[in-house]
């Protein structure tokens, strides 16, 4: 099943465009959309043309910050019909579930995982695609947003320990400063937002019960009687789950509400096995993992769930015909020379 998105998730993109005095014809073009697609905000545009166009307008506008210049001037109406349900939430832990519930009301392609440790609650983010490719202007335009919605929920009361991307700093970190405001971390094991536990649980003050159910019910007659496809979900539910080393099959079927034998007879109707999905996700991740520095092959076989590192490098030449260590060295050496801040 092909994946979509409304057209609402590039909310701005052509006012961001226009701001840098860049001309997105020939990047729209590229991906088969329109300017007449973006300006429908209902419209339904493939997942994967809409990430590659933020990665592509990122390079050809040489605005390494795209994505999060798209988020900064988000507002909880730009939600779509889901955002009368946000604002009435009662807390922030409840409007996270609406978004968990209703995601494929606004981004299908985003995944969400909270966990909460001790006093710290991490709210893991990760935009899936249903072909392997960059996605760091995605990423930022996602946890940006979800950023803003917390703040707009909670307002003075927010004040997140951190805000984690995988990928490395841009040479330029002042937009990031201004919008987050708090310590930023790259290079992490994660994408998402550190928070207070505390965090999740404080009031919103503007919540109205009645206008919750209300908002509700017209949500719930939106619903897509066609279903979403099993192994997508499951496949961005192992995307959280698997750096974590809870990527079993028994925890990815708690994720969607099921036990493991429906979980097998739904992904079977897919003409799909777990198995076979933990090692396509797998490939997906290591590329990224070797990509960054900062991870020593040790700690990559880790976050794939190799308890040993010779059993993750014999893994590795049966996917890639080479050791790891020898993929990485390759990759180095074809690299441009990377420039910039190492701060975070």
């Amino acid at each position: 099943m092909t994946k979509l998105v409304r057209a609402a998730v590039l909310t701005n993109y052509l006012e961001v465009t226009q701001y840098l005095g860049f001309n997105p014809r020939d990047v729209l073009e590229a991906v088969g959309l329109s300017k007449a697609q973006l300006q429908a905000p209902e419209h339904r545009i493939h997942i994967d043309a809409a990430v590659r166009l933020l990665e592509d307008s990122a390079t050809a506008s040489g605005c390494q910050t795209f994505g999060l210049s798209m988020a900064e001037s988000r507002q909880l109406s730009d939600f779509g019909v889901v955002s009368l349900l946000l604002s009435h939430q009662r807390t922030l832990r409840d409007a996270l579930q609406v978004v968990v519930d209703y995601r494929h009301l606004m981004n299908d392609s985003l995944a969400i995982f909270i966990e909460e440790a001790g006093k710290m609650v991490i709210i893991r983010e990760e935009v899936v695609t249903e072909t392997p490719m960059p996605s760091r202007q995605a990423t930022e335009l996602a946890i940006g947003v979800m950023f803003r919605l917390c703040s707009a929920l909670l307002g003075s009361h927010w004040h997140p320990y951190s805000v984690n991307f995988m990928h490395q700093p841009p040479d330029n970190l002042h937009l990031h400063r201004r919008l987050f405001g708090c310590n930023l971390e790259f290079g992490s094991e994660f994408n998402g937002i550190v928070c207070p536990d505390i965090s999740l649980d404080m009031t919103n003050p503007n919540a109205d019960p009645a206008m919750a159910r209300y908002a509700q019910s017209y949500l719930d007659s939106l619903q897509n009687h066609e279903g979403t496809s099993m192994l997508f979900e499951v496949r961005k539910a192992i995307y959280l789950l698997l750096p974590m080393g809870r990527a079993t099959i028994e925890q990815v079927a708690q994720s969607q509400g099921m036990n493991v034998r429906t979980l097998q007879r739904r992904l079977k109707d897919d003409n799909c096995a777990f198995n076979d999905v933990i090692n396509d996700v797998r490939r997906d991740l290591v590329l990224r993992y070797l990509d960054n520095p900062n991870y020593s092959l040790s700690r990559i076989a880790d976050m794939l769930g190799y308890s040993m590192a010779s059993s993750f490098t014999r893994w590795f030449i049966s996917q890639f015909g080479m050791p790891p260590a020898s993929w990485r060295a390759q990759k180095q050496s074809t690299a441009k020379p990377v420039t910039g801040p190492k701060e975070s």
